[in-house]
């Protein structure tokens, strides 16, 4: 057992390796920043977190989120960033949030995840056709005619060693071999760049051509063969332009990290579940990310999550315990102490090209169209706007509009649920007799602020022959403050028009809240019940 965690750790560190490079690149930041994040989060997730097989590190659904903050605040905005993230989702754990989080609605989540996969695609089509941007920032639409206006800059060199790399990761995947497709991809193309560039003249894009690294003294190009570096986030900011206006700023950011960070850690822990049949305790999940993101800004990472596909992959390669991500981070330190050099001659156009297999993998646009084809309407609605958003606007308002279109589906179908039904035609359970100028009704579903309105309206425009009003309330689970006003305003009502009151079926939750409102019952026309039959009886005994 021990020995399939270990070769699954290897796997899935394989697999992290140039993946977490690629993600670094594509926010914004040195590649090693992305290895950083694997190796910390990579622990201290599994240790803390609940998931025995989920993969913690930089992932894809961050990278639109993230790349504004590096544009407006630097690398030292982005740390800060994220170690606000982790205090948040710590407090979703510790208040048992987890489980709201879950009940996030899938049109929501297929528009994100769609959202997002457009336009990671679109990012890494610069490096990917190798085309000479200078500056390349603006909203989706300006990056878009930025591509457009460049493409006479095209390097056909580049071009070719990203289509390679993306023939190659499609064709060795299909070959179902345990060997994964990027390891394959990564090394023909970097042995085959290596040689043209330093045999035949050419000048194609590598990881070494691009970035470059002073730390301590210590200066080079490419990736820095050295091990962690603890330093505060904080270090590079320069406090005469930190403020609070700058905290007001960055909060909005740390909250957006938080919410994609906890949805996309739950979401990865229902499908592990699936495939172990394990069972995910999504609140201390939460804690356990929060802790790793709270970690890895003090040793240059990003923000972090639960990774989906490298989660699976652990799966698939053997994994039944934690020990494996402990090995995948172990693995991933090794490889910055060992190979550096080498990673440094990874192809910038085959990085692209495995983030845009990223990108199409994470789409599920066989999902997109399937919901717009056989959804409701309003499913199709947010699915849609969820998606504009998040391509065409900001991943934070997208967030704020889909977590609210989220609620007001909920509170839709909840209302859809409840309904107040009036009886006296079909109540016949042990032949009663209702007496004249008596109407009975059920209430059926919680009576909350979106549907107490209902049961006002219904019940004060009650028939004035009436004199007694039955109310069953057997099936109501719950009351909310709206709906403890909505009830003093019928019993007011009543009250006035020198009418009577029967409450049957209270639940003892209910009951006390009634007691808590002063709402007092066998006091002045307003009598509580054990059921419809008890209340009955008892006006026919009255009548007699």
């Amino acid at each position: 057992m021990i020995y399939k965690n270990i070769f699954a750790g290897i796997t899935v560190g394989i697999i992290a390796l140039p993946l977490s490079m690629a993600l670094a690149i594509a926010v914004g930041v040195p590649p090693q920043n992305g290895l950083y994040t694997a190796i910390i989060a990579g622990i201290i997730a599994s240790i803390f977190g609940s998931s025995k097989v989920n993969i913690s590190g930089p992932t894809a659904a961050f990278v639109v989120i993230l790349i504004p903050i590096v544009q407006e605040f630097g690398l030292a905005g982005l740390l800060i960033c994220g170690l606000g993230s982790g205090f948040i989702l710590i407090l979703i754990g510790l208040f048992k949030f987890g489980k709201l989080i879950e009940l996030i609605p899938y049109p929501v989540t297929v528009g994100f995840t769609t959202g997002i996969a457009v336009v990671i695609a679109i990012f890494q089509i610069k490096d990917f056709f190798g085309l000479k941007i200078e500056k390349f920032d603006g909203h989706f639409h300006e990056k878009v005619l930025t591509l457009f206006n460049s493409f006479h800059t095209i390097s056909f060199s580049e071009t070719i060693i990203g289509l390679l790399t993306l023939f190659i990761l499609i064709s060795w995947s299909k070959t179902k071999s345990k060997i994964p497709p990027a390891l394959i991809a990564l090394s023909i193309c970097t042995v085959l760049v290596y040689i043209l560039n330093n045999n035949y003249g050419f000048d194609i894009s590598t990881i070494k051509s691009t970035f470059s690294y002073d730390i301590n003294g210590l200066k080079g190009e490419g990736i820095p063969p050295i091990a962690l570096q603890f330093s505060l986030p904080w270090e590079n900011i320069n406090f005469d332009l930190f403020n609070l206006d700058t905290v007001y700023k960055l909060l909005p950011h740390s909250v957006a990290i938080a919410i994609l960070g906890a949805l996309e850690s739950l979401l990865c822990a229902v499908i592990t579940d699936g495939m172990t049949k394990n069972n995910t305790n999504p609140n201390k999940e939460l804690i356990g990310q929060g802790l790793a993101n709270i970690a890895v800004p003090f040793f240059g990472g990003i923000p972090a999550t639960a990774a989906i596909a490298r989660s699976a992959a652990n799966i698939r390669s053997g994994a039944t315990g934690k020990l494996s991500s402990i090995v995948h981070a172990i693995f991933v330190l090794l490889s910055i102490l060992l190979f550096a050099p080498y990673l440094s001659y990874l192809p910038m156009a085959s990085l692209s090209a495995l983030l845009l297999v990223v990108a199409w993998n994470m789409s599920e646009i066989k999902h997109f169209i399937n919901i717009i084809k056989i959804a409701p309407r309003h499913d199709i609605y947010v699915l849609l706007t969820c998606f504009i958003l998040t391509v065409f606007l900001d991943m934070q308002i997208a967030i704020g509009v889909g977590m609210g279109l989220a609620s007001i589906l909920f509170i839709k179908r909840t209302i859809d649920l409840y309904s107040i039904d009036l009886l006296n035609d079909s109540y016949n359970s042990i032949d009663l007799t209702i007496p004249q100028n008596v109407s009975v009704y059920s209430i059926n579903g919680p009576m909350f602020f979106g549907a107490a309105q209902s049961a006002l309206r219904t019940l004060v425009s009650t028939n004035n022959d009436i004199d007694t009003l039955i109310i069953d309330m057997k099936n109501v689970p719950m009351i909310d403050m709206t709906g403890l006003v909505a009830f003093n305003s019928i019993i007011q009502n009543l009250l006035d028009n020198e009418k009577k009151l029967i409450v049957c079926g209270l639940n003892d939750r209910i009951k006390r809240k009634f007691e808590k409102a002063k709402i007092v019952f066998d006091n002045k026309n307003i009598y509580n019940f054990k059921d419809i039959n008890s209340a009955i009886e008892h006006l026919n005994i009255i009548k007699e």
